[in-house]
């Protein structure tokens, strides 16, 4: 195939009018782009130098490993690879001069304040390390009691392989899903866990290397190929994985693991065996959901993902049927129920959640962004997906508020300062507005301080990286829906008496909307709180009044702690060296106190010879009940949830 570039520019950077390089470059380009208009000539310069790179970079690889060279050629190879290394430099500096390329790269963040930390703090490296599988259940040794009333399992997932062979993961996301299960019976606890049967997984694990791309690391080429071979399958589009280490969640009463991607498997939660791969591409245009759905009393489920096309993407609610047609049957009838625009369509905003309430679905639109062109070409540059996403607080943060019974989008325009957000912990309707509380961040940046060589580091350096951290608090919003021409311009349009968080509506028609903080003064000294969770079952989408999450004293979570968010005070449970999980809330059966019922959290150490437990709390004192010590190295984890028998 003729190379695509010579009918517009003199020579092609890429080799003479029938390379290979050049072979096939018209749709991967298109493909690139995600648009119908036809590419500029100096974008196809630019693409073929860095294709030119690549292969260069590839050849003298391979020479490099070659045994016939000699000295000579050892040194000559040497200085054209560092005439190479200078030349990636180069050409990334010159991205920012070239029209429609300069765009794509991400702006440099503003300065944020930052809570420094108590010096010295434990290195957490163990805790983010391979450990072996525990297949067959193991008795806990019982500290204090458990209550005999909570039957059931507390199922957790997270990552528990962070190399294969010689080859290491870079980021903690990256780590293969190690599926835990804690299961209470009439006072007893026995613990499991198994690595998930993913293809990721599997494929590592055969060939003893990382062959399949994650998070924040590239695989790289087969050795075994040729050199043509490696070089063309940097052209092949990033492969999403199907590693679901980040949660469980339930669809039409089936468990399955989820990541972020269009992959989920549903597991056994009696066995934790892996069953069957689910790809939700092939029930709903989407390109992922999230791994934190929202759930209806009847069991209809609400989710949200992305879809990406030639006209670039779409944020999509998507709605799940309560009850199965058949046995087989897994994401039959899922349907999108409305598509959102993003504010700029080749940079649509990263979100891990988003927030329900009775009649609502809200979505919070944040500066961390997605760059579209970086990802779709991160293989061909040598790069992981994490390296296309940026915080970039030009934007400022949007709430869209969707009726979740008829997927119309309300008209209004709710907007707030620069935040990032993880996690939501509750919404409810009150008077005309949407009541939003959800835990925020001044900056986005946070992703980057969770590569693993952070978090194995110690002493100073790890005092730095916490420091560097935004530091995460709940906030509270407020939204009011009845927005309109006749609405007045300049005053706060909260009506509700028990939150000082304002919405004001400007003369553009926009509401700009100011939070009120759901905590008190000091509460900086526990580090911010993550990981949010509330008796969900009883007040979800509900006005509610408690909420409990892990304090973050530390990379990760080194407390718990329980919030009121009427009085702003807070209870906490801290041990030294112990590093506690998300808690989940497990409510006494037919109590009706909110809090009511008891917060389980799986607490893991670094100490060496320190056991991992199982920690129970009363979840209206905040006192220990008692604890499940199992003698089982555990890596800290990421998200649960608990089913009863």
């Amino acid at each position: 195939m003729p190379c695509s570039c010579q009918a517009r520019v003199p020579a092609c950077p890429a080799g003479s009018a029938s390379c290979p390089a050049g072979a096939g470059i018209p749709g991967f380009y298109s493909e690139m782009m995600m648009s119908g208009s036809s590419p500029q000539p100096i974008h196809r310069c630019w693409l073929h130098t860095i294709i030119l790179h690549q292969y260069l970079r590839l050849t003298i690889s391979d020479l490099m490993l070659s045994s016939k060279r000699n000295m000579f050629s050892k040194i000559f190879l040497s200085a054209i690879s560092l005439l190479l290394a200078n030349l990636q430099r180069f050409l990334c500096s010159l991205m920012q001069f070239v029209p429609g390329l300069r765009n794509s790269l991400p702006n440099p963040s503003k300065e944020q304040i930052t809570f420094r930390s108590p010096r010295g703090l434990q290195c957490i490296s163990p805790l983010m390390q391979t450990v072996e599988e525990t297949p067959q259940p193991i008795p806990a040794k019982i500290k204090g009691h458990i209550p005999k009333w909570i039957n059931g399992n507390l199922l957790r997932n997270g990552p528990g392989k962070f190399e294969f062979g010689e080859e290491k993961f870079n980021h903690w996301f990256d780590g293969m899903a190690l599926l835990h299960q804690f299961q209470l019976e009439n006072g007893t606890v026995t613990y499991r866990s198994k690595f998930l049967q993913s293809s990721s997984y599997l494929t590592n694990s055969q060939h003893n290397r990382i062959v399949a791309s994650e998070f924040g690391t590239l695989a790289m080429p087969d050795p075994c190929k040729s050199v043509f071979e490696r070089f063309m399958s940097r052209f092949e589009m990033p492969q999403p994985s199907d590693n679901a280490s980040v949660n469980y969640v339930v669809y039409k009463g089936d468990y399955y693991v989820s990541n972020e991607t269009i992959f989920m498997y549903k597991v056994d939660p009696e066995t934790l065996e892996t069953k069957e791969k689910v790809d939700w591409s092939k029930f709903v245009a989407v390109n992922g959901a999230t791994a934190h759905p929202h759930y209806e009393p009847d069991g209809t489920t609400y989710n949200m993902g992305n879809s990406y096309g030639k006209h670039g993407s779409s944020y999509n609610i998507i709605q799940v049927p309560p009850q199965k047609s058949n046995c087989s049957d897994t994401l039959e009838g899922a349907k999108v129920l409305c598509s959102i625009a993003p504010m700029d369509k080749m940079k649509p905003s990263y979100y891990h959640s988003f927030g329900m309430s009775e009649n609502y679905i809200i979505f919070i639109e944040q500066p961390i962004k997605l760059n579209l062109l970086q990802i779709i070409t991160s293989k061909l540059c040598g790069k992981s997906i994490f390296e296309g996403i940026s915080w970039e607080p030009q934007y400022n943060t949007c709430f869209h508020v969707v009726n979740k019974h008829t997927g119309e989008v309300l008209p209004g325009q709710w907007y707030s300062k620069p935040f990032a957000t993880f996690h939501q912990i509750n919404a409810f309707e009150d008077c005309g507005c949407v009541v939003l509380d959800l835990c925020c961040q001044d900056d986005g940046t946070t992703l980057t301080a969770y590569k693993l060589q952070n978090l194995r580091r110690s002493g100073e350096g790890l005092d730095q990286v916490y420091d560097s951290v935004s530091r995460s608090f709940p906030r509270r919003f407020v939204l009011p829906l009845n927005v309109n021409s006749d609405t007045p311009v300049g005053m706060n349009l909260n009506p509700l008496p028990y939150t000082l968080a304002r919405a004001v509506k400007d003369a553009d028609g926009k509401v700009w909307c100011t939070h009120e903080n759901l905590y008190p003064e000091g509460f900086e000294k526990v580090g911010g709180l993550e990981f949010p969770q509330i008796n969900y079952s009883q007040y979800n989408g509900r006005r509610y009044r408690y909420f409990y999450g892990c304090g973050f004293g530390h990379l990760v979570g080194d407390s718990l702690i329980k919030v009121d968010v009427e009085t702003k005070n807070f209870k906490i449970w801290q041990e030294d060296g112990s590093f506690p999980s998300e808690p989940v809330f497990v409510p006494v059966p037919n109590a009706t106190a909110e809090d009511s019922g008891v917060i389980l959290s799986v607490v893991v150490s670094p100490t060496e010879n320190q056991s991992a437990f199982l920690l129970v709390l009363d979840a209206e004192t905040f006192r220990e009940l008692g604890r499940a010590e199992v003698a089982v190295q555990m890596p800290y984890g990421f998200h649960g949830i608990f089913t009863s028998h």
